[in-house]
């Protein structure tokens, strides 16, 4: 088949006319392993060859476009091809061809990842291991890098995620918002032994203004239940589930 044009197209791809009125879009690197710009025909013979060529391109500049969007770990990559459907063959040689290139590694990952996380969010450490392991990054580089972690950080992180939690609280005290910030940190990835090192000068004492305001509300809905000593009993129970404690 004689090729009559060459346009070159915007996605990396050249469009090619052929004689019998068929178009083909091949990548520059297909079209010159083929000689096709100096034969100036396709051998039907190689049609099958150029097909499975240029989808083998395709597959890797769509994973390399995917990389300039956002760094990724190799699982990451390899589980996003794989959901285009692209043959597991070509998918595994894009990974190769890019981690030999560089373009993906997982310890640059897992080093710019953690690098984040520490920049723009309260997340401890135990959580962004588990979040690496999901993305697929091995145990001993998450190790490696999690090193950058110090423990000094992450008892200033937890003060100032109690800070906040305590001056944002509006309706517990005592040891009742106690235990919920140790469940909030937890949650957030640290260990119990250095959340209760980071709390241990933190005060958590009742302020009058948290049990005045919790009695008001209490007594307001209650009071439509109960009454004398009853109401008073059920007040003060409630405001115990809070860590709260009210004297008149």
């Amino acid at each position: 088949m004689r090729i009559l044009k060459y346009k070159k197209k915007k996605n990396g791809q050249y469009e090619l006319m052929l004689e019998s009125g068929k178009e083909l879009s091949l990548y520059e690197e297909v079209i010159l392993n083929f000689d096709l710009l100096l034969k100036k025909t396709i051998d039907e013979k190689d049609l099958e060859r150029i097909f499975q060529m240029n989808q083998e391109y395709d597959v890797y500049y769509v994973a390399l476009k995917s990389l300039k969007t956002r760094f990724k770990s190799v699982k990451e990559l390899k589980d996003s091809l794989l959901k285009k459907q692209y043959p597991q063959e070509y998918v595994d040689r894009a990974i190769d061809k890019l981690l030999k290139q560089g373009y993906l590694d997982d310890s640059s990952f897992a080093k710019a990842y953690i690098n984040q996380q520490l920049v723009t969010t309260s997340k401890g450490p135990v959580k962004i291991e588990k979040e690496l392991l999901n993305k697929g990054v091995s145990s001993d580089i998450i190790y490696r890098e999690l090193a950058v972690f110090s423990k000094e950080e992450q008892l200033e992180k937890i003060k100032k995620v109690a800070g906040r939690l305590i001056k944002s609280n509006r309706s517990r005290g005592g040891m009742v918002l106690r235990k919920k910030i140790i469940y909030d940190l937890q949650t957030l990835g640290y260990d119990i032994s250095i959340i209760e090192e980071g709390l241990s000068n933190v005060e958590f004492t009742d302020t009058k203004d948290i049990q005045k305001r919790e009695y008001d509300k209490l007594y307001h809905r209650l009071s439509k239940k109960y009454s004398g000593r009853e109401l008073e009993y059920k007040i003060k129970e409630k405001l115990y589930q809070k860590g709260l404690y009210y004297e008149d």
